[in-house]
């Protein structure tokens, strides 16, 4: 799906994200143009930077719903990561060249299970013929012909039940994968190098991996992962992995508000925050970051920036890093008709998972249109009044409105139960008038 034109791209997020159109369109064309330099020459495609964007928007108005959403729908190295967890180099913490790392273990996910899915009838021919092996053992060298037809026999009669899964509940001795230790958060870039070398080290002097009786069921499993490194060139899978980061990544980079300084501050409170927004610098105009891959340029992975911008302004970043998100796109407010279609209208929408998860306990919930109507409308008092959360409002509303009746659900087994008008506002009316009441239940 990485070549999808811009409408298809908006239409896909239609389905989840209600309205701010203009940041759809913004990020569309953005990934558009990843897939139309590929088709340029080796030359041009050098030039052709990508142009990171800047979502500016309240908490709760579909900024981190956008990202969540790209990252289902494109076959693409994508992660996303909130700035506030970051340092400056030289202070405890995650540094900036963290997520660039974590990117390239993603692209390899990606291209991993890609090949799993190429070798597929592989991989399963593998997992069968040890699994039978184990249950079957092969023959000694020198058996007669007669034993060798028997034995091809049993071997072909053991193939159908293992495809028919008559053989799940055996039990067969495995060897277990070896888990390697991942290396501890925080760490500079070189301790993580020396702390992987000797894990290899001390790997490699270790056996390959404790064998273990499982059922044959759960050995189908657990080879799957020793079938993938028999069967795939583990150097390839890096190249490809490594081109995928680096034409295709993309960065979500979110609450970069907190790490601006704002100008109405006395002083600065968080010295840091200026080092993280230095240290981001480089990242985002395009540098080497050493991964498990390799060396990883970053010049041409596209960065979308993300943040509320309450208490800063984009103009407190710093101007170098301003003038490397070139697109900005601000998003709406969310208004009652908003969060009305933002309860009803998405695919898995919150009033259908909360039927859906009552009809577990076979209990039948309809919603009645002025109900939904009167929870857009007491949402958005909510947020007027108190802090404003945006959609996620709307789902304290919910719960506060079904807390009794999900409590007993099993009670209601067989019934149908209306959600009306006069429900609502028995549950919300009265919390949403007190502004005391609603800060601290809703």
């Amino acid at each position: 799906m990485d070549n999808l034109t811009p409408k298809e791209i908006v239409s896909y997020l239609d389905k989840y994200v209600i309205g701010q159109n203009d940041a759809k369109k913004t990020i569309a064309v953005a990934l558009r143009n990843r897939y139309r330099r590929m088709q340029l020459a080796p030359e041009m495609q050098q030039d052709v930077t990508p142009k990171n964007i800047l979502m500016i928007g309240s908490t709760g108005v579909g900024k981190t719903e956008i990202a969540r959403r790209l990252a289902k729908m494109m076959n693409l190295p994508f992660i996303k990561v909130e700035a506030s967890k970051y340092t400056e180099v030289g202070f405890v913490g995650r540094d900036v060249e963290s997520m660039i790392r974590d990117l390239a273990a993603i692209s390899m996910g990606i291209v991993r299970e890609s090949e799993n899915e190429k070798n597929q009838e592989k991989i399963a021919n593998y997992i069968e013929n040890k699994i039978i092996e184990k249950l079957l053992p092969p023959l000694p060298v020198g058996a007669t012909e007669q034993k060798q037809a028997e034995y091809n026999a049993s071997f072909l009669r053991m193939q159908e039940k293992f495809a028919k899964g008559e053989l799940d509940h055996l039990k067969i001795k495995v060897t277990m994968p070896n888990n390697p230790t991942m290396p501890e958060e925080g760490l500079p870039p070189q301790m993580i190098q020396v702390q992987e070398s000797i894990v290899k080290v001390l790997g490699g002097m270790g056996k390959k991996g404790q064998e273990k009786e499982v059922s044959v069921a759960d050995a189908k499993k657990i080879l799957a992962q020793e079938a993938s490194e028999e069967l795939l060139d583990e150097e390839q899978l890096k190249e490809l992995a490594l081109e995928k980061v680096e034409k295709g990544g993309i960065v979500f980079l979110d609450e970069i508000d907190k790490v601006a300084v704002s100008s109405n501050s006395q002083g600065r409170q968080d010295p840091s925050k200026e080092g993280v927004q230095r240290d981001l610098l480089p990242i985002v105009e395009g540098s080497t970051v050493h991964t498990k891959l390799g060396m990883v340029k970053t010049d041409h992975i596209l960065f979308i920036a993300a943040g509320a911008f309450h208490t800063s302004k984009p103009s407190d970043l710093m101007p170098e890093l301003q003038g490397r998100f070139p697109l900005r796109v601000e998003l709406d407010s969310l208004d009652e008709e908003t969060l009305y279609r933002i309860l009803t209208e998405p695919n898995n929408s919150l009033v259908k998972q909360y039927k859906a998860l009552m009809q577990v306990e076979e209990l039948d919930l309809v919603f009645e249109e002025e109900a939904l109507r009167a929870i857009a409308h007491y949402s958005l008092l909510a947020n007027e009044k108190t802090e404003d959360i945006g959609a996620r409002r709307l789902h304290t509303v919910m719960e506060k409105i079904l807390e009794e009746i999900s409590f007993s659900a099993d009670e209601y087994a067989g019934q149908k139960i209306t959600i009306d008008e006069p429900l609502i506002k028995e549950k919300i009316g009265k919390v949403v008038e007190d502004e005391d009441t609603t800060r601290y239940i809703l």
